[in-house]
C-alpha cells in the first residue's frame, strides 16, 4: 500500500508506515497537507484497520479543516497547488477551489444535498473557520433579517452577502474566523444614545474600525392581519426602538406592557411564529414584509431625525488619508492627578481639532481583559475609561502630535481606528 499522508491533527500527528519503509521505525509526519487514498483498507501500527469509508471520510473532514485554514493566502493565486488538488481529489472534485463536501453512505454514493432552510442568525456555536468561495464581501450584522443593521450593511456595500447573528459578539468573531469579512454594528442613536456592549467588545477584540454609516430609523408599529390597536395587550422591540417610540406609543392611547427582545426585525419573526393576535412588534416596514404582518401606525419615533451611527469593523486597519474628510475614534484611561482630563482634552483643542464624541464608562467590580497598542491581553484596573471621536485622520501631523501628548497622561490608549466619514446627505424620518 502507498498512502501520502499528512493530516493535520490539533493534538497529535497520524503516524503511518510505508509499505517499503525507507527508515526502521514509523515515521512521523510533522507538515500539515492532504491525503490521497489507493486502497481498501488502511492498516495502523497498533494492528487496526480502517474501512475504505471511514478512511475517505475521515480524510475529507481533516483536509477540509486545512484547507479552511490555508485557503486565504492561496486565493492571492490563480494556480492551485500539487496538494490542494490532492486534497479536492479525496472527495471527488476537480479542483480544490470547488472543495464542498458531501456524506457519503454505507455504499460510498454521493447523498443528493439537502434543500437549504431559510438563512437562520448564527450562534456562537456554529462558529468555525471557514474558506471563502467567491469574491463577493461577507458582512455580518446581528439580528435577523430585516433588521437596520443589516439596512446599514447594504448601505455600506450594496452587492453584499449580509451574514445575521443573534449577538454582537458572534459577529466580532464572525469577522475574526474570516466567516465574515466585514462586521456592521451599531454603536449610538441621536435618540437613546451609546450602545455600550459594542464599546466593551471593541476592548475585548482585536478588529479595527474601518468605516461609519448613519442610518435613518423609520420605525412602525406591526401586527398579525386583523388585528386592531385596541386588542393589543403588549408592545415587544429591542430597548432602543421602545425608548425611541415611548411618548408616541402613549399618545395612542395603547394601554399597553413594554417587553424587550434582542432586535427589532426578531419582534416581528416572533409574532409571526407565534401566531400572538395581542402583541405588537416595532420594526421596520420591510420586516413587515418579510414576516407577514401589517402596519398599524407608522413613523411612530418620537423624533423624526431619529439616526443611529453603524461602524464598520474589519481585521486589519485601512490606510489613513488627507483628501476626503476622516474621524478617528480612540479609548483611554488617564493617570491620576489634578486636572488630567482637562490636560488631555487640551491637546486636541490647541491643535483644532473637533470632537465629536466623549463619553466615559465607569468601571466594574472587577477589570474587564483589556487589549491596549502596547501589551496585548493585559488586565488592567481602572476607574473610568473615555470614549473620544475626533474630525482628523491619522495621516495628519497635527492628529499624531496629539496623541503623544495625550499618551502622556494615560494609563491605557487604544486607538480604535482611523476612517472615512460618512457624508451622505439623509432626509429626516417621516
Amino acid at each position: 500500500m502507498q498512502a501520502i499522508s499528512q493530516v493535520q491533527n490539533l493534538n497529535s500527528y497520524l503516524i503511518i508506515r510505508r509499505s517499503k519503509p525507507r527508515f526502521d521505525k514509523p515515521v512521523r509526519l510533522a507538515v500539515p497537507v492532504r491525503c490521497v487514498y489507493h486502497s481498501d483498507s488502511v492498516p495502523f501500527p497498533n494492528g487496526v484497520r480502517s474501512s475504505r469509508v471511514d478512511w475517505q471520510s475521515s480524510c475529507a473532514i481533516l483536509s477540509s479543516k486545512v484547507f479552511s485554514q490555508d485557503q486565504y493566502s492561496g486565493e492571492k493565486s490563480n494556480t492551485s497547488s500539487a496538494s490542494d488538488h490532492l486534497a479536492a481529489a479525496v472527495n471527488g472534485h476537480k479542483t480544490s477551489l470547488d472543495l464542498n463536501l458531501v456524506p457519503l453512505d454505507k455504499k460510498n454514493k454521493p447523498q443528493p444535498p439537502a434543500k437549504q432552510p431559510p438563512q437562520k442568525p448564527l450562534t456562537i456555536t456554529d462558529l468555525s473557520p471557514a474558506p471563502k468561495h467567491g469574491s463577493q464581501l461577507r458582512v455580518a450584522y446581528q439580528g435577523v433579517p430585516g433588521a437596520y443593521s443589516e439596512a446599514a450593511a447594504g448601505k455600506a456595500y450594496p452587492n453584499c452577502e449580509a451574514i445575521p447573528c443573534d449577538q454582537f459578539e458572534v459577529a466580532f468573531q464572525a469577522v475574526e474566523l474570516w466567516i465574515a469579512d466585514r462586521a456592521v454594528l451599531p454603536v449610538e442613536n441621536s435618540l437613546g444614545g451609546s450602545i455600550h456592549r459594542n464599546y466593551d467588545l471593541l476592548l475585548r477584540h482585536r478588529l479595527h474600525i474601518v468605516g461609519e454609516v448613519q442610518l435613518p430609523v423609520h420605525h412602525c408599529l406591526l401586527a398579525l392581519p386583523g388585528v386592531r390597536t385596541e386588542y393589543l395587550t403588549r408592545v415587544i422591540s429591542h430597548p432602543q426602538a421602545l425608548s425611541q417610540c415611548e411618548n408616541t406609543i402613549t399618545k395612542l392611547g395603547l394601554n399597553v406592557t413594554r417587553e424587550a427582545v434582542d432586535d427589532t426585525a426578531g419582534a416581528a419573526e416572533y409574532i409571526a411564529t407565534n401566531n400572538l393576535r395581542d402583541t405588537a412588534a416595532i420594526a421596520s416596514a420591510r420586516a413587515a414584509e418579510l414576516y407577514g404582518l401589517n402596519v398599524l401606525a407608522d413613523g411612530i419615533q418620537d423624533d423624526s431625525s431619529n439616526v443611529t451611527r453603524f461602524v464598520i469593523l474589519a481585521r486589519d486597519p485601512i490606510i489613513p488619508r488627507t483628501d476626503r474628510p476622516f474621524k478617528t475614534s480612540i479609548v483611554f484611561a488617564h493617570e491620576e492627578g489634578t486636572s488630567v482630563l482637562f490636560k488631555v482634552l487640551s491637546a486636541f483643542a490647541f491643535r483644532n481639532i473637533s470632537l465629536t464624541k466623549i463619553e466615559s464608562r465607569p468601571h466594574r467590580n472587577r477589570p474587564i481583559r483589556l487589549v491596549d497598542d502596547a501589551n496585548v491581553g493585559t488586565a488592567k484596573h481602572f476607574e473610568y475609561m473615555f470614549y473620544v471621536d475626533f474630525e482628523a485622520s491619522m495621516a495628519e501631523v497635527r492628529a499624531q502630535n496629539a496623541l503623544a501628548e495625550v499618551q502622556e497622561f494615560t494609563s491605557f490608549l487604544r486607538v480604535l481606528g482611523s476612517y472615512p466619514m460618512d457624508m451622505t446627505p439623509w432626509c429626516p424620518s417621516s
